[in-house]
């Protein structure tokens, strides 16, 4: 059985003793761990909110400027296909506009040599025939 004496007051004298020395000594070094390590977990998820927000922003300017990139780039490829079209019809107009002046050089340049051969033929027959003649008749004309 227990017995109320004074080895009691000792017993409950050096509880509180231990319970203030414990509390001094490593519950409040531990808390103050804990709580220490529970402060920089919070802010390292801080961080990581803050950071993935930061990589977020940067994605969204990064495909916004992609997007702009590609309608510049299309553009500028439609403002290509027009001006070559344009060059390739105005070459083509060109083309055309010299075709009757070749035309009419060709024509001239071969009536020009048609009427040179003619009257080469033309020089040659009458000399041929007088030949002819002169071989059909068996004399000279003169």
């Amino acid at each position: 059985m227990v017995s109320l004496d004074y080895s009691l007051g000792i017993q409950i004298l050096n509880f509180i003793i231990l319970i203030f020395i414990l509390n001094r000594l490593l519950y409040k070094p531990l808390l103050g761990m804990l709580d220490k390590r529970k402060q920089q977990f919070a802010e390292s998820e801080a961080e990581i909110k803050r950071l993935q927000e930061t990589v977020e922003q940067k994605m969204a300017a990064y495909e916004e400027k992609l997007r702009q990139a590609k309608a510049t780039a299309i553009e500028q490829k439609k403002e290509i296909i027009r001006q070559g079209a344009e060059t390739a019809k105005e070459i083509n107009d060109a083309a055309r506009a010299e075709i009757p002046g070749l035309m009419e050089q060709f024509h001239t340049r071969m009536e020009e040599e048609i009427g040179a051969a003619k009257r080469t033929l033309a020089g040659q027959s009458q000399k041929l025939s007088v030949e002819i003649a002169e071989k059909v008749l068996g004399r000279r004309l003169s």
